[in-house]
């Protein structure tokens, strides 16, 4: 049984994190919340335009996650486990990479007010993978609206995520190189990693893969 009710799953574009929510969720008999990033109908205009597009689709993101995250607040986590598959604090991390400098100070003024009201997960994962891992498995995904996206920003996403975490100090932290990891095909690495999670108390720890640990 995991010591905590409500976990969170981070990580950049395409390293997996829906899928292990979902994942989660199942095993541990939890609730999977999940980002529906198909529901901005701002973004397909980003990726075609991100000078004219940024602020609408910051916005728009950030309010979905506030009325995500209040969901998440009213639900009796002493009764069930919730996994989401997105941190409220993330979505700051895509705001500082693509709004200019008036609108990421506006954008600081809404984040601020809200922030406040967000429930502190009990634990995090956060998923790291090499950046061409990333693009390969986006490119694997087939989304439309995701064709246009850049190595360059993709790198810069990357190197974002990794610095937030490297700093991160709300929650217990556990991160994880999934570069090499299938935790959708293969059980044995699902099942180390839950070992892992039960284990997690306080602070930053680094999980080290069963394939490694054999070898």
């Amino acid at each position: 049984m995991l010591p905590c009710s409500y976990i969170v799953v981070e990580g950049p574009l395409g390293v997996g994190k829906t899928s292990l929510a979902r994942l989660l969720a199942e095993r541990v008999g939890g609730k999977a919340v999940l980002e529906e990033t198909e529901d901005n109908p701002f973004l397909p205009r980003f990726y075609k335009d991100p000078d004219n597009h940024a602020f609408q689709t910051q916005v728009f993101f950030l309010l979905r996650r506030y009325q995500h995250s209040l969901e998440i607040g009213q639900m009796d986590l002493f009764k069930q486990i919730v996994v989401a598959d997105y941190l409220f604090e993330k979505d700051r991390i895509f705001a500082s990479l693509t709004l200019d400098e008036n609108e990421f100070w506006l954008y600081e003024q809404i984040f601020g007010l809200l922030k406040g009201r967000i429930p502190v997960p009990d634990l995090v994962i956060f998923l790291q993978a090499r950046t061409e891992v990333l693009h390969e498995r986006i490119k694997k995904r087939g989304r439309k609206y995701e064709k246009g996206i850049s190595m360059e920003y993709l790198e810069q996403v990357n190197q974002a995520f990794n610095e937030f975490f490297f700093h991160y100090s709300q929650s217990p932290l556990l991160v994880v190189n999934a570069s090499d990891i299938d935790f959708v095909h293969v059980p044995e690495d699902l099942d180390d990693l839950i070992r892992e999670m039960a284990a997690v108390r306080t602070g930053t720890q680094y999980y080290v893969p069963l394939s490694s640990r054999k070898g």
